[in-house]
């Protein structure tokens, strides 16, 4: 029997609606309407849920994205309701395989981060559900995209995230000069069918994450209470601009928060004052500590 698990995204109007199993191998599909998803009985019997969008079919997960009609907290689980009873009769998620050739537009545009050494290529459909970083070429081996990308001289670091890349460049190069070279490489590979990440690292990742939640158990409260505002109160707002960050450690003796900084964050000059004004200030309010200090391990 099929059970579904809802999880919210970094975008209030966008659902996941995720499988025990994956439901597609190395594809990603959107519908933005009814006549969209011919080859999706599924995606096509939701469309008649009036405050349905679009529909993102990828890996494990149907995400959502609802019009303002209604709110989610009222429909959530009537759809996760349906989706279930739908496969566990028999229905078919995909029934054509041939949207694995089939060209999908897709339009990709850049936007400046406050690092002037990153630019965050932002994709019209999903990539993937977990924020993956790439120092250099030797670590990309999950992700073709991200290998294609290292082969422009000019590419130092790759970050990937739900609907975007952060690209790192080196100094060689302005960005007027190499934006839209880039932006026309990514629409391209995307649109031609080519892989943004083997599934089989987001399997890697899930593991990965049922560890850190064991690890968030056995943490101490005060660790817990650190990492909880991160998620909620920091991540949405770093993850605009093109990065994302990660609780490291928390010293109970120096009161010492340290942190790792991806994406357009990582280098980022305007980071320190950041985590000093910004970051720092929140947990010290929030955790009614003025002793708190935070700290980047990577900057």
């Amino acid at each position: 029997m099929t059970k579904i698990t809802i999880k919210e995204t970094q975008n209030p109007t966008i659902l996941k609606f995720e499988f025990e199993d994956f439901i597609t191998q190395n594809q990603s599909f959107e519908f933005k309407n009814i006549d969209d998803a011919k080859s999706s009985p599924l995606a096509q019997k939701l469309f008649y849920l009036p405050f349905v969008k679009t529909i993102y079919i990828s890996g494990n997960f149907i995400a959502v994205e609802k019009y303002s009609i209604v709110e989610w907290e009222d429909v959530k689980d009537a759809v996760a309701e349906q989706i279930e009873t739908f496969v566990n009769d028999g229905g078919s998620i995909i029934t054509i395989e041939e949207n694995k050739t089939k060209k999908q537009p897709i339009t990709v545009y850049g936007e400046t981060t406050p690092n002037p050494s990153a630019l965050k290529f932002v994709v019209s459909k999903m990539l993937t559900k977990n924020a993956i970083e790439f120092k250099n070429i030797d670590q990309t081996g999950p992700s073709p995209l991200a290998k294609e990308l290292f082969k422009f001289p000019y590419v130092k670091e790759i970050f990937i995230d739900e609907n975007y890349l952060s690209v790192t460049k080196y100094e060689v190069n302005n960005w007027d000069e190499i934006t839209l070279e880039l932006r026309s490489f990514i629409k391209q590979y995307i649109e031609n069918g080519g892989i943004v990440l083997e599934e089989s690292l987001v399997q890697t990742i899930e593991k990965e994450e049922k560890v850190k939640d064991e690890k968030f158990d056995s943490l101490d409260e005060i660790s817990q209470k650190i990492i909880n505002i991160l998620e909620e109160y920091v991540k949405p707002a770093v993850a605009a601009d093109g990065g994302n960050i990660a609780f490291e450690s928390y010293d109970a003796n120096t009161k010492t928060v340290k942190v790792i900084l991806q994406g357009a964050c990582s280098g980022c000059p305007s980071s320190t004052f950041t985590l000093k004004s910004g970051i720092e200030n929140m947990l010290k309010s929030m955790l009614n500590d003025e002793k708190i200090n935070v700290e980047a391990v990577n900057d």
